[in-house]
C-alpha cells in the first residue's frame, strides 16, 4: 500500500509539470490462456488504481510470429507508450522465437525487465541503467522489509531462469551478498540451502525445499506457483510454492506465503517500472517538441560550391530522420540510407493532431540574377528547427532535369541551405516523375494504337476482329480484372470497363486534341500535386479528357479502359519524399509542376502530413515557385482550394541585384561578364525596382494575411541599399522586412526571418481568396489580370471565347482559373520587367484540365509542351 502511495505521488509530480501526461503500459498477449488472463487482470487494476493508462492487446492464437513482431514495434514507437509488457507464454499454433519476440521489445520500454540488453547491463552491475525483472525487483525489496542487511550473508538462489533465478542472482552479488546457484542438477542441495542466511527459491518444483533443510532464522522468498490435488477444494486443487510452508516456517526467520507473497509485489515492481520509464522520458521530452539532433555548420570563407559544401555532410539516416520527426516504421519505404517515400497511414494516424503554423514562400518576379525562393524557404526551415528550436518542416518540388542541367544548377538550394544528397535529389529521388512519365506513356500509346487501327479498319472489321478473339481477350480481361479489383476498387473506387463498350464509347476517333507529353508540365503531375489522397488521385486521373471522337465527345482514361493502369503506375508517386536540409531538418521534396503553365507548388500531401508531424507549436514552410501574381496566386485559389489549408504567413523573397534589374537594369547575358550596374551601388536603379517590390507586395497582401520581407543578400549589397529596400518595403505594407545571410550561413543567417515570421504568424489574419468560383470564367481571368498583373483589359481571342461559351455550357464555369503565362514579367511579354502598365493581356485559348480541376488560360505566346491538332470538339 505505501509502494502505491509513493507511485501516485510521482505520478502527482508529472502531472503538475506536465498537465495531462499519463505513464502509458501496454500489456501483448498472443492467445487465451486463463492463467494469462488472470495475471493480466491484476496488472491492469493495479494501473488503473495508481492511474497509469494501461491497455491489453489480445492476438489470436493463429498470431505469427511477424504479426507479433510488427505489433511490437508499433508500441515501441509510440510515444505515449513507457512499457511494454509480452505477457508469457506465447499461447500461438505457430511457431514462436520467444527469445527473438521478447528482445524485440524496446529496452527503454522494457519494464519486465528480459530483453538481452537490460539483462546484459544487470549482469554487470549497471543497475542505475536498466530495468531490472519485476518478480527479483520484488524479492529484494521483501528482503530489505525484514532489516535483514544483504552485504556479508550467504545467499542461495534455486532456479536459473532469465525470469527469476539469473536476475536474482545478480541483485544478490551486486548487493555484495556471497550467492550460490543451485538447480536440478545440485546434488548435495539441502547442503546447500543449509547454509543460506537468505534463500530465493524459483524453481517450479511443488514443496521442494524442506523445513529441516534451513537454517536456523533464515530469510526465505518463495517464488514458486504450483498446483496439487487437494479434495478440500471446489476445483479440487491447491496453489503451493516451493517451499513446503508448514515446516519452514517454523524454522525461518521470515518466509514469504503462497499465494499473497511474491505476486502482489511484482505486480508492483511492474508499476514502479513503468513509472520509471515515464520518468526517464521526461527529461527529454519537451511538450510538442521533438526530440532530434541538428548538424552544427562550420562556414567557410572563402565559401565553397554548392557540390563541395553538400559533400563535406555526411546526412543522419532516413530511418533516424522519420523517427526524430514523429513517423513511425511501417509508414517509411526507405530507398537507400537517405530518402524515404511516406506512407499516406500516417494521415491518417495523425488526423486528430492539430496543424502547426502554416508558412508560404513567394518571390518577386523572377530574373537571372537570382532571388532565391527555395533557398531561403530551406534556409528559415534550417533557422526555425535548427536555432530557434522550433517543429519545423520544408515543403519543396523536386527539380526537373530541365532545370538541373540548366540555368538553375542541380540540387535544390544553394549554398549551407541545400537538400541532401544532392545527387539524389537531383536526378531520380523516388522516381515520381518516371512514374509520371509512364503513365503518359501509356495514355498516348493507346490513343495513337486506337487511331492507327481505326484509320486502316471499318468499323465492321474491328467489331469481327473483337468477336473473333472473344474468348481469349476475355480470358486476359478476367485476369487483369481481377488484379485491379484487389487493388483499385477496394482502394480507389476504379470500375472496370467491358471491352466491347471501351469500343462503342471511343469509335472512330479523330486524331486527339492534344497529347499528354513534356512529363513535369502535365495534367498528370498536377493532378499528382493536388490529389488528397490515393482515391482521389485515382478518380482526378479517371476524369482526365485525352482525346476527342469524330463526333465531338470527350474521351477519358476511364473510358479508354486504363485508368486503374494509371493508378497503379502512379501508387508510389502519390506518396511524398523524405529527406533532410544540411542542418538535419525534415524536407519533404514532392511533385513538380510548372508555375507558368501549372500550378507550380509542391504536393497537398506533403504539407498536409508535415502539418500534422510539426504539431501546433510548430511550422511547415512550402514555397510558391515564381513570382508572387503567378505561382503565389495559383497556391491561394487553385492549391488552397483544394486541400482545405489556409496559410498564415507570406513570405516575400526579394534581393538586391534582381530589383535592379526591375529598375531599368541591363540585361544578363550567359557567358558575359556582369554589368558593373549589380556589383556597384545604384540607389537610382534600386528604387525604381522597389516599384516592382511594392506591386508584388500589394499582390500578396491581397489574399488578407500578414507579408514579412526577406532579402536574400548579396556580398556587393551595401548598407544604403539594403535601407533603401526595408524602408519602401515598409512603406508598402509589409508587417516586417529582415536582411537574410542564409546562402553564406545557413540557418544562423536566418534567425531573424524566423523570429519576424514568428511574430508574424500571431497577428489577426483571415485568408480570402482573389475570386469567387461561381463568377463567369472571363471575369475570373478578368480579375486576375488586373489585380495580380496590372493589365488595364484581357482581350479574349475567337478560340477563347469559344471556349468560355462551350466550358460555361458543359458546367465548367466554376472551376478555378490556371493562368498559363510567362513567368518572367508581370505582363504576358517576357522582355517587359518592373511594372508594366498600359497593357492589354491577350486571352489566345483556354483548356479544361478535368483531373487536376481547373481551367487554363494561355496568354500571349506561352507554349505547354502539348501537341495540338486543328480539330476543335463539338461547340
Amino acid at each position: 500500500m505505501l509502494q502505491c502511495e509513493r507511485l501516485k505521488e510521482d505520478l502527482d509530480q508529472m502531472r503538475g509539470q506536465f498537465p495531462g501526461f499519463r505513464p502509458g503500459l501496454v500489456v501483448l498477449q498472443v492467445g487465451d490462456r486463463d492463467d494469462s488472463n488472470l495475471y493480466i487482470s491484476m496488472k491492469l487494476k493495479a494501473a488503473a488504481e495508481i492511474g497509469i493508462n494501461a491497455s491489453h492487446v489480445r492476438l489470436p492464437k493463429t498470431a505469427t510470429e511477424d504479426e507479433v513482431l510488427r505489433r511490437i514495434v508499433e508500441v515501441n514507437e509510440n510515444l505515449e507508450v513507457h512499457g511494454l509488457i509480452v505477457q508469457l507464454p506465447l499461447d500461438s499454433i505457430n511457431p514462436m522465437d520467444t527469445e527473438k519476440v521478447t528482445n524485440a521489445v524496446a529496452p527503454e520500454k522494457d519494464v519486465d525487465g528480459l530483453t538481452s540488453i537490460n539483462a546484459g547491463k544487470l549482469s554487470r552491475g549497471d543497475l542505475g541503467d536498466c530495468f531490472i525483472p519485476c518478480t527479483p525487483k520484488g524479492c529484494m525489496k521483501l528482503i530489505s522489509q525484514t532489516g535483514t542487511s544483504v552485504a556479508g550473508k550467504n545467499a542461495v538462489v534455486i532456479g536459473r531462469s532469465k525470469i527469476v533465478g539469473a536476475p536474482m542472482h545478480d541483485l544478490l552479488l551486486w548487493s555484495h551478498a556471497t550467492v550460490t546457484t543451485c538447480h536440478s542438477k545440485t546434488t548435495d542441495l539441502a547442503a546447500q540451502v543449509g547454509r543460506a542466511d537468505i534463500l530465493v527459491v524459483g524453481a517450479g518444483m511443488a514443496e521442494m525445499v524442506k523445513g529441516e533443510w534451513l537454517k536456523e532464522g533464515a530469510v526465505v522468498i518463495d517464488c514458486g506457483i504450483n498446483h496439487i490435488p487437494d479434495d478440500s477444494k471446489a476445483n479440487g486443487m491447491r496453489v503451493v510454492g516451493d517451499v513446503h510452508y508448514p515446516s519452514a516456517k517454523e524454522k525461518a526467520g521470515f518466509i514469504t506465503p503462497v499465494p499473497g507473497g511474491v505476486g502482489p509485489m511484482t505486480v508492483a515492481m511492474l508499476m514502479e517500472n513503468t513509472v520509471q520509464s515515464a520518468k526517464r522520458f521526461l527529461k527529454t521530452y519537451q511538450p510538442g517538441k521533438w526530440n532530434i539532433s541538428y548538424a552544427k555548420l562550420k562556414p567557410q570563407k572563402p565559401q565553397p560550391s554548392d557540390a563541395a559544401i553538400a559533400h563535406s555532410f555526411t546526412p543522419k539516416t532516413i530511418g533516424r530522420l522519420a523517427r526524430e520527426v514523429g513517423l513511425f516504421s511501417e509508414e517509411v519505404e526507405p530507398y537507400g540510407t537517405t530518402r524515404a517515400k511516406v506512407r499516406l497511414e500516417a494521415l491518417n494516424r495523425l488526423k486528430t493532431q492539430p496543424n502547426g503554423k502554416y508558412l508560404v514562400v513567394t518571390g518577386i518576379t523572377p530574373t537571372p540574377l537570382g532571388e532565391g525562393t527555395t533557398t531561403t524557404t530551406l534556409g528559415l526551415a534550417q533557422a526555425l528547427g535548427a536555432h530557434l528550436h522550433v517543429n519545423s518542416f520544408a515543403c519543396v518540388r523536386q527539380p526537373s532535369r530541365g532545370s538541373n542541367f540548366g540555368v538553375k544548377g542541380g540540387a535544390v538550394g544553394g549554398g549551407y541551405c541545400q537538400v541532401i544528397p544532392m545527387e539524389e535529389v537531383s536526378l531520380h529521388l523516388t522516381s515520381d516523375i518516371q512514374a509520371v512519365m509512364a503513365a503518359n506513356s501509356l495514355v498516348v500509346d493507346t490513343i495513337n494504337a486506337r487511331v492507327l487501327c481505326e484509320s486502316t479498319q471499318s468499323d465492321k472489321v474491328i467489331q469481327n476482329i473483337i468477336l473473333d478473339q472473344y474468348y481469349l481477350v476475355s480470358l486476359f480481361q478476367n485476369l487483369f480484372q481481377l488484379f485491379f479489383t484487389l487493388f483499385t476498387r477496394k482502394v480507389c473506387g476504379i470500375r472496370p470497363i467491358g471491352i466491347f463498350a471501351r469500343f462503342y464509347l471511343i469509335n472512330s476517333f479523330q486524331t486527339p486534341s492534344k497529347q499528354l507529353s513534356g512529363y513535369v508540365a502535365s495534367e498528370m503531375m498536377a493532378v499528382l500535386a493536388l490529389s488528397t489522397s490515393l482515391g482521389d488521385m485515382t478518380r482526378r486521373l479517371a476524369r482526365m479528357v485525352v482525346a476527342y471522337s469524330r463526333k465531338g465527345k470527350p474521351v477519358t482514361t476511364e473510358d479508354l479502359g486504363i485508368s486503374g493502369v494509371l493508378a497503379t503506375l502512379m501508387r508510389d508517386a502519390v506518396k511524398p519524399s523524405l529527406m533532410q536540409t544540411m542542418e538535419g531538418t525534415p524536407v519533404f521534396v514532392h511533385t513538380c509542376p510548372l508555375s507558368d503553365i501549372a500550378q507550380g507548388n509542391s504536393s497537398i500531401l506533403a504539407d498536409q502530413i508535415a502539418l500534422k508531424l510539426v504539431g501546433p507549436e510548430g511550422f511547415v514552410v512550402t514555397e510558391a515557385e515564381g513570382g508572387a501574381e503567378l505561382g503565389m496566386e495559383k497556391f491561394f485559389d487553385i492549391k488552397c482550394r483544394s486541400s482545405g489549408l489556409h496559410p498564415d504567413v507570406v513570405v516575400m523573397v526579394a534581393s538586391v541585384p534582381a530589383l535592379k534589374m526591375h529598375g531599368g537594369g541591363p540585361a544578363v547575358t550567359a557567358g558575359s561578364a556582369m554589368p558593373k550596374e549589380y556589383s556597384a551601388e545604384n540607389l537610382t536603379l534600386l528604387e525604381n525596382g522597389c516599384n516592382h517590390l511594392k506591386r508584388q507586395l500589394e499582390n500578396a497582401r491581397a489574399f488578407g494575411l500578414p507579408v514579412v520581407v526577406a532579402i536574400n543578400t548579396f556580398s556587393t549589397d551595401t548598407d544604403a541599399e539594403l535601407g533603401l529596400v526595408c524602408e519602401q518595403a515598409k512603406l508598402a505594407g509589409a508587417l516586417e522586412v529582415v536582411p537574410c545571410s542564409h546562402w553564406a550561413e545557413g540557418g544562423a543567417g536566418a534567425v531573424a526571418l524566423g523570429q519576424a515570421v514568428q511574430r508574424a504568424a500571431e497577428t489577426p489574419h483571415q485568408m480570402n481568396f482573389l475570386y469567387d468560383l461561381e463568377m463567369p470564367i472571363d471575369d475570373k481571368i478578368r480579375v486576375i489580370a488586373k489585380s495580380m498583373y496590372g493589365a488595364d483589359d484581357v482581350e479574349l481571342l475567337p478560340q477563347a471565347q469559344k471556349k468560355v461559351a462551350l466550358f460555361s455550357k458543359q458546367g465548367l464555369g466554376n472551376l478555378p482559373i490556371c493562368m498559363a503565362k510567362t513567368h518572367l514579367s508581370l505582363s504576358h511579354d517576357p522582355e517587359r520587367k518592373g511594372v508594366p502598365t498600359g497593357f492589354t493581356l491577350p486571352i489566345r485559348d483556354i483548356h479544361a484540365n478535368l483531373g487536376a480541376g481547373f481551367l487554363y488560360p494561355l496568354v500571349g505566346t506561352v507554349s505547354t509542351g502539348a501537341v495540338t491538332h486543328s480539330y476543335e470538339p463539338a461547340q
